[in-house]
C-alpha cells in the first residue's frame, strides 16, 4: 500500500513502491503538483507520524497492508489497478475516522504507534470524551477500536488482537452510560461454546445472521426476527430449518425499547437470565461483551425422529448436512459446526426488495385492521409465490392467531403430500421448506396428479368443494399454479371470479415470461377456459354451457358464501428478486425431488415422537383391511379391472371417505367407476395384498379411530420415493419390489400410464414410449 506524505516528498515515495514504473508515477505526481494537494493529502498529512518517514513506515507495516486473500507479493510487481484499490481503502478508512491502517490486520506493535492524532470534531454543544474514558452508552464504540492487552480471552475464539468489536447501536438519551468490554476482531456477532451441542450468539441490533444447517434457537434477552416471525425474550425454543434445497434464513436483530435501568441492574437482570443455561464464566463472557440493545440467542442441536427419519435415506441426507468443507477454518466455524450449522453470505439468504415490503406492509395492515380479506397469490414457476406466502403468513401470526390456507398448488404444495388441494388453519409459524412442517388440514381432497391438464373441470369442482368449508373468521391465503400461459392463464382469470379475493399479488422475475397484469377490469373484460367476460361474449367450441352455470355458486351458497362473487380486487405488482437454481432444464428434476421429501416428511410421522432408534418402514405393522370394506379407483388412468390389484400394491393411495356405503358387499375387489370428489383423512403405502384372506395390507400414520371412517382407496400418479425401496436397512437378498423381470405390457405398470384424452369425440388413450 502506498502511503503518502507531504506533496514534497510524494515523488520519492512513490518511485520506490513502483519500482519500475518511474516515469508513469513522476508524470502524474507532477499533475497532481500542479493542482495543489487534495482533501486525502491533508487528511493524511495529519495522520503522519513526524519522526519516522513515509518509506519507513510502509518498510515498517508492509506485511500487515495485504488485504485480499492472494499471496503476499512485493509491492513493485502490484499492477496499477491493485495500487488503486489499495489507496482507496486507506482513503476510506481515514474518513472513518480509524487508524491509518484501519481493516488492515496489523500487529499490536505497529498499531500502538500509528494511532490517529486527531478525531474527528464533536457536535456542537457536546463535551469531548478523554481519551483515558471508555465511550459512553450514547456514543457508538469505533469499530477498529484495539482492545486492552489483559483483557480475557474468551473460549474458542483466537486471540483478541485478532477480532473486532460487535456493532454498538446508540441508546436512547434517557438511559445511563454503561462500560462494554469490545472484541476486536472483523466479527461483529461473538460466538461461544457451552458444550454439549450448544453455542451462544450474541446478536446486535439490525445486524443479521444468515446461516445453513438446523438448530433450535431460544431468545434469552432481547427479540430477533426469523423469516417473518419475531421472537422475543421468554418465548419457546424454535426449530429452525434452514436446509439446503431452499434459501438460506437469516436471524435478525431487532431493535427494543428498553426501560431506564442502572448498569448495576442491567447486570443483575441479564445474570439471572443467563443463571439456567450457563455456567458463572460464560455468564461472565457475555456480561463484558454484550452489545448494547443486542440479543442473546441460544442455538442448540436438533436432532428430531423426523429429521433423523429423513436423514436416514441417501435421497435426503444431503439436505440437513453440512458437509462441504471451507477453504479457511477460523474459530467461529468449529464452533457452529459442533451444532450442524455454518454460516453464510448475507446475499445467500432471503432478501425481499422494496416493492415485496410495501406489499406485505400493506396486506398485514389491511388483515388487523379491516377483517378478513382474502388474498390470492399467483405468478409463474419460481417466482417466490412460496416464499412469499411463507413471510406473510408469520408476520400475519405476530399479531393474529390464526390464518387460513387454500392450497390450489398440485405440483407444489406446501403442508401436504403432492396432488391435494386442501383448506387448513395455520397457527404455528413456518421456519423451513414444506417438506419440515407438515400439517392436518381442515378439508383436503386428493386429486392425483401433479397438473391439471385436460381435466380442467373435475379441477374446478374440487376447489370450489373445499372452499365451501372456508368460514370467513381469519384471513385466508390462496396459492395457485405457476402455469400461467395459454389456457392455465385463462383458469387463472375463471379463478379468481370464482374466489372473487379482495387482494391479487402477483409476481415476477427478470428472467421469466412477463404475463399481463391481472387488474380487475382486465379479469372483467377478458373470457375465461370456462367464464365469459361481462361485456364481451365470445362463443368458444370447446365451452360446456352445462359446467358454466355450475361454475357460479346458487342463491344458497351465494347467501353463506364467505366471500361475495367477484365485485373486483385490487392488485399489488411484486418485482421478486429471490434466489433460485431452477431453469427450463432442470426445474422437472428438481420438482420431482421436491415432490420426494414431501412424501419422505409425511412418512416420518410414522416414528414415534420420543427421539430413539430408527424403525425401518418394513418392521411397521400395517394395517389390514378387507376388500370388502374399501373401493378401489384409479384416478389418472384407465385400468383394466383384471390388473388393478397390480396398480394397487405398492402405491402411494390417498385414505378417502365417500358417502355410499360399502356394507352389502360380499365379493372384491370393489371398483368405482369414475373418480369422486370427496374428503381425504390422510396417506399410506399398500405394502401388500393377501389374496387368500382378500386383504389389503397399509401403512399409515393415520389413528385407528379416523381409520373407521375410511372406505375408498384412490391411487393417483403420485409414486412412493425409489429410495424407500432400495436403501431400506437390514435387508439381505431380494429387495421386495424391485426386480428386472417384469412385464411392461400390463395396463398401468409401464413408467408413465396412458392417460385418458378425447380425439374425435371418442374414449382413446395416449401411447407412451418407455424410456432408455
Amino acid at each position: 500500500m502506498c502511503c503518502r506524505g507531504r506533496p514534497g516528498e510524494g515523488v520519492s515515495s512513490a518511485s520506490r513502491l513502483t519500482l519500475g514504473a518511474e516515469r508513469r508515477d513522476l508524470a502524474r505526481l507532477a499533475r497532481r503538483r500542479r493542482s495543489g494537494p487534495s482533501m486525502a493529502d491533508s487528511e493524511v498529512l495529519l495522520r503522519r507520524v513526524p519522526s519516522r518517514s513515509s518509506w519507513q513506515r510502509v518498510r515498517k507495516a508492509r506485511p500487515h497492508l495485504l488485504l485480499s486473500r492472494r499471496g503476499r507479493r512485493r509491492f513493485g510487481v502490484l499492477t496499477r489497478g491493485e495500487l488503486r484499490r489499495l489507496r482507496r481503502r486507506l482513503l476510506r478508512a481515514h474518513a472513518l475516522g480509524g487508524d491509518w491502517k484501519v481493516g488492515v490486520t496489523a500487529g499490536s506493535h505497529v498499531a500502538g504507534k500509528c494511532k490517529v492524532r486527531t478525531r474527528s470534531r464533536p457536535a456542537p454543544g457536546s463535551v469531548p470524551t478523554p481519551r483515558s474514558q471508555p465511550a459512553p452508552r450514547s456514543q457508538p464504540v469505533p469499530r477498529s477500536q484495539p482492545a486492552s492487552r489483559n483483557q480475557p480471552a474468551p473460549r474458542n475464539q483466537p486471540a483478541p488482537r485478532s477480532q473486532s468489536a460487535p456493532r454498538s447501536q446508540p441508546a436512547p438519551r434517557n438511559q445511563p452510560a454503561r462500560h462494554v468490554q469490545t472484541l476486536s476482531s472483523n466479527v461483529t456477532q461473538p460466538t461461544r461454546d457451552l458444550g454439549s451441542g450448544r453455542v451462544l450468539l450474541l446478536l446486535p441490533a439490525g445486524e443479521g445472521f444468515t446461516f445453513s444447517g438446523i438448530c433450535r434457537v431460544t431468545c434469552i434477552y432481547g427479540q430477533v426476527e426469523i423469516y417473518g416471525h419475531i421472537v422475543k425474550q421468554g418465548q419457546p425454543a424454535r426449530d429452525v430449518f434452514s436446509a439446503y434445497t431452499n434459501s438460506y434464513l437469516t436471524i435478525g436483530g431487532l431493535r427494543y425499547s428498553e426501560p431506564e435501568k442502572s448498569e448495576k441492574e442491567m447486570r443483575r437482570e441479564l445474570r439471572a437470565l443467563l443463571r439456567p443455561h450457563m455456567k458463572l464464566e460464560d455468564r461472565n463472557w457475555v456480561v463484558q461483551y454484550f452489545p448494547p440493545l443486542g440479543s442473546i440467542l441460544l442455538l442448540e442441536q436438533l436432532r428430531t425422529p423426523a429429521v433423523d427419519f429423513m436423514s436416514s435415506y441417501k435421497c435426503a441426507s444431503y439436505v440437513f448436512l453440512q458437509e462441504n468443507t471451507p477453504v479457511r477454518i477460523n474459530s467461529e466455524y468449529i464452533t457452529l459446526k459442533t451444532i450442524g450449522i455454518r454460516r453464510q453470505r448475507k446475499k445467500k439468504g432471503i432478501c425481499l426488495n422494496e416493492s415485496g415490503l410495501c406489499a406485505l406492509e400493506e396486506l398485514v395492515s389491511a388483515s388487523c385492521v379491516d377483517g378478513c380479506p382474502v388474498i390470492l397469490l399467483c405468478g409463474a414457476c419460481d417466482t417466490g409465490k412460496s416464499t412469499f406466502s411463507r413471510i406473510l403468513i408469520n408476520q400475519l401470526l405476530n399479531s393474529l392467531p390464526g390464518v387460513d390456507y387454500l392450497e390450489c398448488d398440485l405440483g407444489q404444495t406446501e403442508f401436504t403430500p403432492p396432488g391435494c388441494i386442501a383448506l387448513l388453519n395455520i397457527t404455528e409459524a413456518l421456519l423451513g421448506p414444506p417438506y419440515t412442517h407438515p400439517r392436518r388440514p381442515q378439508r383436503m381432497v386428493y386429486y392425483g396428479k401433479t397438473n391439471c391438464h385436460n381435466d380442467y373441470e373435475n379441477y374446478i369442482e374440487i376447489i370450489k368443494y373445499v372452499f365451501r368449508d372456508y368460514k370467513r373468521e381469519s384471513p385466508l391465503i390462496i396459492n395457485t399454479m405457476g402455469w400461467v400461459k395459454d389456457d392455465g392463464l385463462l383458469l387463472l382469470v375463471d379463478l379468481i371470479r370464482l374466489l372473487s379475493p379482495n387482494y391479487v399479488v402477483q409476481l415476477s422475475t427478470a428472467r421469466g415470461r412477463l404475463m399481463p397484469a391481472l387488474t380487475s377490469e382486465y379479469v372483467e373484460l377478458t373470457d375465461g377456459l370456462y367464464t365469459k367476460s361481462k361485456i364481451r361474449r365470445r362463443h368458444r367450441g370447446f365451452e360446456i354451457e352445462e359446467f358454466e352455470d355450475s361454475l357460479e355458486f346458487t342463491d344458497e351458497e351465494k347467501d353463506s358464501s364467505p366471500v361475495p362473487v367477484f365485485t373486483g380486487h385490487k392488485l399489488m405488482s411484486v418485482h421478486s428478486e429471490f434466489l433460485c437454481d431452477k431453469n427450463e432444464k432442470n426445474r422437472a428434476k428438481y420438482n420431482k425431488i421436491f415432490r420426494d421429501l414431501a412424501v419422505l416428511g409425511y412418512l416420518s410421522q410414522l416414528m414415534p415422537p420420543v427421539p430413539g432408534p430408527l424403525s425401518p418402514l418394513h418392521s411397521l405393522t400395517p394395517y389390514q383391511v378387507p376388500f370388502s370394506a374399501v373401493a378401489v379407483r384409479i384416478t389418472h388412468a384407465d385400468v383394466a379391472p383384471a390388473h388393478i390389484l397390480y396398480a394397487v400394491n405398492a402405491s402411494w393411495v390417498g385414505l378417502c371417505k365417500i358417502l355410499d356405503d360399502m356394507k352389502g358387499y360380499t365379493r372384491g375387489p370393489i371398483l368405482l367407476a369414475q373418480n369422486p370428489i370427496c374428503d381425504c383423512l390422510g396417506f399410506g403405502i399398500c405394502r401388500g395384498i393377501d389374496m387368500d384372506q382378500r386383504l389389503y395390507h397399509i401403512l399409515t400414520p393415520l389413528p385407528p379411530e379416523e381409520l373407521k371412517t375410511v372406505n375408498c382407496l384412490l391411487i393417483g400418479a403420485i409414486t412412493v420415493p425409489h429410495c424407500i425401496f432400495k436403501n431400506q436397512p437390514g435387508l439381505e437378498g431380494t429387495i421386495p419390489y424391485t426386480t428386472t423381470d417384469y412385464n411392461f405390457k400390463l395396463p398401468g405398470a409401464s413408467e408413465k400410464i396412458g392417460e385418458r384424452e378425447y380425439a374425435n369425440g371418442f374414449l382413446g388413450y395416449r401411447a407412451y414410449k418407455k424410456g432408455k
